[in-house]
């Protein structure tokens, strides 16, 4: 993990968007004291979802979802 200042992002902004895109995680300090603020870390590739076990379930039951299964926080919330 690599950490960097403010101002030194502002220069070198496409290069750490470059480091982070090869899958590097760089934080951002600020100020004199160098204080941690924030972090930029590369995004998950799409469809990339690691598959979630059931709990104590696990290996016992399964779901599936259709593809068309659409559910609003209104509906969710009824229910």
């Amino acid at each position: 993990m690599k950490s960097i200042q403010v101002g030194e992002l502002k220069a070198r902004f496409s290069e750490v968007l470059g480091a982070v895109k090869s899958g590097e995680t760089v934080v951002i300090s600020y100020g004199r004291k160098r204080e941690k603020v924030a972090a930029i870390v590369p995004y998950p590739p799409a469809g990339g979802r690691a598959k979630r076990k059931l709990g104590v379930l696990a290996g016992r039951a399964r779901a599936r979802f259709a593809k068309d299964f659409a559910l609003t926080d209104e509906e969710f919330l009824k229910a």
